[in-house]
């Protein structure tokens, strides 16, 4: 590593060999250690040179760490969600938890650092795995581990999609450089590498794998998961892609989709996971718009979402500890006795709905804004349609029938842990500040200067009176929209039948093939192998034996006339060999004449 470089991400691998070591039984002391991290990243994103810097060789390869100011606002947030996050689960007692958490935040803080293709996939990989124990040590959920396993086998396709786009690309092209290519001649390993970034950002249809996951992680799992791994491809599709118009085209159909599906959803956590995609959505739709409103505007609003999204996560998530309910139909009144819960949820409901003052309002705002600068008609007005969807769903159904719509909670309530909420706490003055000061978050866009101005009179009232009409058809129809306790079909199904009928197809084929294979066999090859095993053997006995035998009967018979030929009187011998010799001179005699 560079001497005049220190990667933020080491401090959280510190944290992840430390807390096994003092164990469980040390709890108390290793539990404030958990924020130390976040604040040293911080501090250190916060005063890095932009530029190239070497981190180590990897089979024969050099591996680089870029810092840009698209990589350090990235670092920022993470680093703040770090804190918050891990304050609020300070209270977890499991040391593997916080082992998985801390390696999940640093390879996700390495990857955003990452200046070619080999270190981005060994952080990428690894960003997959850890995360997958945030949901197999939920021990309240018997099939986590099966879950888990689901999840980390979508994150391998993803990954192999990227080891694939990387070979072939250095293949024609030599390099590893991770950098933006030129989106108007895309070739056949960019295609694989987009398909893998699109797979981490859950981008509709690759998307089914975020909410069979991310609801059955750990109640503080969650607040991580929510804020990484799609955060990370986000930044990848930003480094690589931008202005690509199928990423507008995508980015809009999520938008809509998250927020159409969580409108008829009851789970309060598969709610807020539509969310992500939704959110996301806004994201990935900047980023394909291109120019500069609504590039910084998708960058704005993933800064915002962690904030605001995290918050969300964390209020259900209070929910989920206090009362065990997961089900809109089963909460109800929760507003009078997890007061606490409610008011910092309702931050983040504000801040998700582009409230004024609070965090959306200054970012998801410059998306819209960017694609009706492009003229981008149908976009932009598909992106504010979602944008009332965000509203109804989060900011008026979800806390409504959580909170309100029964006089009193009917079942029991557990304590909290205070440094849940004040990690809520902290979450909500994030929101608070970025919606009503946005210049802090606006200087640290990559593309200055930021010219964009939302509080002026008319964006105010505009909005005001979006969410004022919504706010009037959710109570006229909150009858009819009311949760059901149902299970809402999703895309998943679909890969999951295509998977039996691939499997089906497959094994039938196979089966077919062995069995004919194993016909064939018994009536043809193993009628030959006996043909060709009675002639070996009678070729063995006619020819081999022959041979063999009549070479030794040969042998014995010269011994034999040797042996007579030997009778040990020298008389003879000189006879012999006189007789032999008067013979050779004959045979020379009549050949010569």
């Amino acid at each position: 590593m560079s001497a005049n470089f220190i990667h933020p991400a080491i401090f959280f691998f510190l944290l992840a060999v430390i807390v096994p070591i003092l164990g469980k039984d040390r709890h108390h002391i290793w539990k404030w250690f958990l924020p130390i991290p976040g604040v040293l990243a911080l501090i250190i994103s916060m005063s890095m040179k932009p530029g190239i810097y070497e981190l180590g060789h990897y089979l024969g390869y050099t591996l680089t760490a870029r810092v840009s100011t698209l990589s350090l606002i990235f670092a920022n947030i993470f680093a703040i969600e770090a804190i918050i996050a891990m304050v609020f689960s300070m209270h977890v007692k499991n040391p593997w938890h916080h082992v998985a958490a801390a390696t999940y935040v640093g390879g996700a803080i390495a990857c955003i650092f990452s200046a070619d293709y080999l270190t981005l996939y060994i952080f990428w990989e690894l960003i997959a795995v850890a995360s997958a124990f945030l949901i197999w040590l939920n021990e309240d959920l018997d099939c986590a581990p099966v879950v888990a396993f689901r999840y980390l086998l979508f994150h391998i396709v993803s990954g192999l999609f990227l080891l694939a786009g990387i070979m072939l690309r250095y293949k024609y092209v030599g390099s590893f450089d991770f950098s933006t290519i030129d989106i108007h001649h895309l070739a056949a390993y960019d295609w694989l590498i987009l398909i893998s970034f699109a797979i981490n950002a859950a981008i509709v249809p690759l998307h089914a794998w975020i909410h069979d996951a991310y609801p059955r992680s750990t109640v503080t799992g969650i607040t991580f998961m929510n804020a990484y791994t799609t955060k990370t491809a986000v930044f990848a599709l930003a480094t690589v892609f931008p202005g690509m118009y199928l990423l507008a085209v995508a980015g809009t159909v999520m938008t809509i989709f998250g927020a159409a599906m969580a409108l008829i959803e009851n789970n309060a956590r598969k709610i807020l996971t539509y969310h992500i995609i939704s959110q996301v959505g806004y994201m990935v739709a900047g980023i394909g718009i291109g120019n500069s409103l609504g590039f910084n505007g998708g960058i704005a609003h993933a800064y915002a979402d962690i904030l605001f999204k995290g918050l969300l996560f964390m209020g259900v998530g209070v929910i989920i500890e206090a009362t065990g309910r997961r089900k809109l139909t089963e909460m109800g009144g929760l507003a009078y006795k997890l007061p606490w819960a409610m008011i910092f949820y309702m931050v983040g409901a504000l801040s998700i709905s582009g409230a004024p003052l609070f965090a959306a309002y200054v970012t998801k705002t410059m998306v819209i804004a960017g694609a009706a600068e492009e003229h981008m008609k149908i976009l932009a007005l598909g992106l504010e349609v979602a944008a009332v969807g965000t509203f109804l769903s989060v900011g008026l159904k979800l806390p409504y029938f959580a909170f309100f719509h029964k006089k009193e909670f009917d079942g029991e309530v557990k304590p909290v842990p205070k440094n849940m909420y004040v990690g809520m706490a902290m979450a909500a003055f994030m929101c608070i500040l970025v919606g009503s000061y946005p210049h802090y978050l606006y200087h640290m866009l990559p593309i200055q200067p930021v010219e964009y101005h939302p509080y002026t009179a008319f964006h105010v009232l505009s909005t005001l009176q979006l969410l004022g009409f919504t706010g009037l058809g959710f109570y006229l129809l909150r009858k009819i929209v009311k949760p059901h306790d149902k299970i809402i079909l999703d895309l998943q199904y679909l890969y999951y039948d295509f998977v039996k009928w691939l499997m089906m197809i497959f094994a039938d084929f196979v089966a077919s093939i062995d069995s004919f294979w194993s016909t064939l066999y018994k009536k043809l090859g193993v009628a030959f192998l006996i043909t060709v095993s009675q002639f070996t053997s009678i070729f063995d006995r006619g020819v081999i034996d022959g041979i063999v035998d009549g070479s030794a009967k040969a042998v014995e018979k010269s011994g034999g006339i040797l042996g007579n030929l030997q009778s040990g009187n020298l008389n003879e011998y000189v006879e012999y060999a006189l007789s032999f010799g008067f013979a050779i001179i004959l045979i020379l005699y009549f050949i010569l004449h």
